[in-house]
C-alpha cells in the first residue's frame, strides 16, 4: 500500500466518519457499529504503518502536493508510528467500554447523543498531532483535540462537569495561546515552521533566543502534559467526566503532549548534555503527584494525581538526552497509556458496583466481586514498578539511563524516581486495602452531592450485560501484560525510536527530499 496513504488514512478516516456517524444519531446501534468499525480500519492502518516504518524507514506526504514550507506536511516515523499504534488500540477497548457501559451515550432532553462522532475527532486530532511535520499543524491537532474533549468532558452537563470543563477549557485555551505566540514568534525569526526546516534553521540562532524558544515550548506544552507546576487543572477536571471519558483522557490527552515536548525539543533544540532544568521539573513533577495522591479520599483524584506523578519519568528519559534515556522514555509512554487506561476503567468498574468513588464508603469488594480485585492488583503493581511487570522495565531503562550518564544531578533524580515508586505502592495500597478487604466507615449509599465526599458522577445505565464492561477492562489489563511478555523486542523498537529522535538529518532527508513515493 503507498505510504502517503497509510499516514493519511489515522487523520481522515476518522474525520469523514464522525460527519457519517452524526447522521445516524438515531440509531444508536449503528452508530456503535460503525464506530468500532471504523477503528478497526485504522488499527489495523496503523500496525501496516507501524511495520513499514521499521521495515522502510520514515514515511512523509506533502498534503496537496504543496512543497514546505508551504504545504501540510505528515511524517511518521517509528516514535510517532508505535505511540499511534497504542493510541487506536485503547481508543478501541475504551470505545467498547462505553458502549458496555452505555453512561457516555445518554441523550439530554431532545439533544442527540454526540459521544460517537466526537470520539472519533478526538482520535483525528490526536492522531494530527502524532503524524503532524509542522508546528502550526501541531497546533491546529491539539485544538482538534480541545474541541472534542470540551464535548466529552462535559456531557451530561451536571454542575460538576460544566465547573470542571471550565476548568479544562481555561487552562487548554492558556496553553494554546502561548502555544500560537511560540510558533508566531519561530516564525518570525525563521520563517518557517516546518519541522524539518526548523531543525536547520534553530542551529544558527543566537544561544540566548534559541533557548528562549525550547523554553516557550516547553511551557505551553508542558501545560498541556500536568507538568508541575503546571499541573493544577487535571485532578480538578478528570475526575468528575463518565468512566469511558476520564480513562481516554487520562491515557492519551497528557501524553499526546509529552509526545510533542519530545518531537520538538529533541528535533529543534537537541543537547549533548542532561538539562538541567528539565531534571529538576521531572522530580518536582514526581514528588507534587504523589504526595498529592497520599492525601486523597476519592479514588479517582487520586489516580489523577498518580497520573501527574508519572508525567515526570517521561520527562527525565527526555532530560537525560541520550539514546538510552529516550528509550526509557518511549517505554514508559507506552505502559503509562496501557495502564492509566486500565486503572480508570477499573474505577468505572467500581462505580457500577457501588455508586461511589469514596474510599470512605467502599469497602469488602474482594468478596462481591473479585475478578476487579484480579485486575486492579495487576495495575497497580504494574503502576508501582513491581517486577517483571511493564511499569518495572520502563522505570529500569530509566535508572539504566540515569547510571550510564553518571551526572550528579540526574544520578539525583534517578533517586527521587525510586521513591516516587515506592510512595505509588503506598497510594495504590491503600485503595487496594481500603475498597476491596475494608469496610465503609461512611453512611451507607451514595454521598449526598454538595456534602464533604464527592457526588457520583451520575446515573449508571448500562447498555450491554455487565460483562461487557469488565471484558473491557480485562483487555485494557492485558494490553498492559502484552508490554510485559514483549519486553525484549518492544525495548529494541524503542531504541530504534529513540535513535530517529537523534537523527535529525535523516528527518530532514526523509520530508525535504520526499517525493511521495509508495
Amino acid at each position: 500500500m503507498n505510504g502517503a496513504l497509510l499516514v493519511s488514512v489515522p487523520v481522515a478516516v476518522p474525520l469523514l466518519a464522525a460527519a457519517v456517524s452524526a447522521l445516524f444519531a438515531r440509531w444508536l446501534a449503528v452508530q456503535r457499529a460503525f464506530g468500532v468499525a471504523v477503528l478497526g480500519a485504522v488499527l489495523v492502518d496503523a500496525v501496516l504503518l507501524l511495520l513499514r516504518v521499521d521495515s522502510a524507514g520514515r514515511q512523509a506526504t506533502q498534503a496537496g502536493g504543496w512543497q514546505p514550507p508551504l504545504g501540510i506536511t505528515l511524517v511518521v516515523d517509528r516514535f510517532s508510528a508505535l505511540i499511534l499504534a497504542v493510541a487506536v488500540v485503547t481508543c478501541l477497548v475504551v470505545m467498547v467500554f462505553a458502549i458496555a457501559q452505555g453512561s457516555a451515550e445518554r441523550r439530554v432532553e431532545n439533544v442527540p447523543a454526540v459521544f460517537h462522532p466526537t470520539y472519533l475527532v478526538l482520535l483525528a486530532g490526536i492522531a494530527l498531532v502524532l503524524t503532524s511535520g509542522d508546528l502550526f499543524t501541531l497546533f491546529v491537532g491539539f485544538e482538534v483535540m480541545l474541541m472534542a474533549s470540551y464535548v466529552l468532558i462535559t456531557m451530561g452537563a451536571t454542575r460538576q462537569r460544566v465547573r470542571a470543563g471550565l476548568t479544562y477549557v481555561v487552562s487548554s485555551l492558556t496553553a494554546s495561546i502561548l502555544l500560537l505566540t511560540t510558533i508566531g514568534l519561530v516564525y518570525a525569526v525563521t520563517g518557517t515552521v516546518n519541522l524539518a526546516q526548523l531543525s536547520a534553521a534553530t542551529a544558527e540562532l543566537p544561544d540566548d533566543l534559541r533557548n528562549l524558544l525550547g523554553l516557550m515550548l516547553l511551557v505551553s506544552l508542558g501545560i498541556k502534559a500536568a507538568m508541575v507546576p503546571l499541573h493544577w487543572w487535571l485532578p480538578d477536571s478528570y475526575p468528575t467526566a463518565a468512566a469511558p471519558v476520564t480513562a481516554i483522557f487520562a491515557a492519551l490527552l497528557t501524553k499526546v503532549a509529552i509526545y510533542a515536548i519530545i518531537r520538538t525539543q529533541t528535533l529543534l533544540f537537541p543537547r549533548r548534555e542532561p538539562w538541567i532544568l528539565l531534571l529538576v521539573l521531572a522530580a518536582s513533577t514526581m514528588l507534587v503527584g504523589v504526595l498529592g495522591a497520599l492525601v486523597q479520599d476519592d479514588l479517582n483524584r487520586i489516580l489523577s494525581f498518580t497520573l501527574v506523578s508519572h508525567v515526570g519519568y517521561m520527562l527525565f528519559g527526555l532530560a537525560i538526552f541520550s539514546v538510552a534515556g529516550l528509550t526509557g522514555a518511549v517505554l514508559y509512554l507506552v505502559h503509562h497509556i496501557t495502564v492509566q487506561t486500565a486503572l480508570f476503567l477499573i474505577s468505572g468498574l467500581i462505580e457500577r458496583e457501588r455508586r461511589t468513588v469514596s474510599l470512605a464508603r467502599l469497602g469488602g469488594l474482594a468478596a462481591t466481586a473479585p475478578v476487579v480485585a484480579v485486575l486492579f492488583a495487576v495495575s497497580a503493581f504494574s503502576l508501582g514498578g513491581l517486577p517483571p511487570l511493564a511499569g518495572f522495565v520502563g522505570k529500569l531503562a530509566l535508572l539504566q539511563a540515569a547510571a550510564a550518564r553518571a551526572d550528579p544531578v540526574v544520578l539525583a533524580t534517578a533517586v527521587v524516581a525510586v521513591l516516587t515508586s515506592l510512595l505509588t505502592l503506598a497510594a495504590l495500597m491503600r485503595i487496594w486495602l481500603r475498597v476491596f478487604w475494608g469496610r465503609p466507615t461512611g453512611a451507607g449509599g451514595p454521598p449526598p452531592s454538595g456534602a464533604g465526599s464527592p457526588a457520583p458522577r451520575g446515573p449508571i445505565t448500562a447498555g450491554l450485560p455487565g460483562w461487557f464492561e469488565r471484558a473491557a477492562a480485562t483487555a485494557a489489563v492485558l494490553a498492559g501484560l502484552a508490554v510485559t511478555l514483549t519486553a525484549g523486542p518492544l525495548s529494541a523498537f524503542s531504541q530504534r525510536a529513540a535513535a530517529d529522535l537523534l537523527d535529525r538529518e535523516g528527518y530532514r532527508s526523509a520530508v525535504l527530499n520526499q517525493r511521495d513515493a509508495g
